[in-house]
């Protein structure tokens, strides 16, 4: 299923439940960044043992992607209510950051771009 598909499930659930009133901008951002706390909230205070024992079992998996998929319905729902093309916008946004994060600078670095001339 392709993302515009995925945006009209998400637009007849909605519609269905007259939620449209409550999705606008500032409210599904909230609610964008809500889910993506309660993703980051699993990993609170885990060290990397743990993070893997959790990819292993079944039960954290499971939890990890609920949560994931929260994320997932609030941005696909603030694009579909706000007419953004996720795809086309993801595409720019990686010709964007080719251009900051050039090969010759950034392989094997985890630096934002305004920090590689400092090494």
């Amino acid at each position: 299923m392709g993302i515009d598909e995925l945006e009209k499930m998400i637009a007849e659930f909605c519609k269905e439940r007259d939620w449209d009133q409550f999705h606008n901008p500032k409210d599904l951002a909230i609610g964008l960044s809500t889910e993506s706390n309660e993703l980051l909230d699993l990993f609170r205070f885990k060290s990397d043992e743990q993070m893997q024992e959790m990819m292993q079992d079944a039960k954290s998996r499971e939890r990890i992607s609920e949560e994931m998929s929260d994320v997932f319905f609030f941005l696909l729902r603030f694009a579909q209510m706000n007419q953004f093309d996720l795809a086309q916008g993801l595409m720019e946004k990686m010709k964007k950051n080719g251009k900051k994060y050039p090969v010759e600078k950034a392989k094997g670095k985890n630096l934002k771009y305004t920090e590689f001339e400092s090494f």
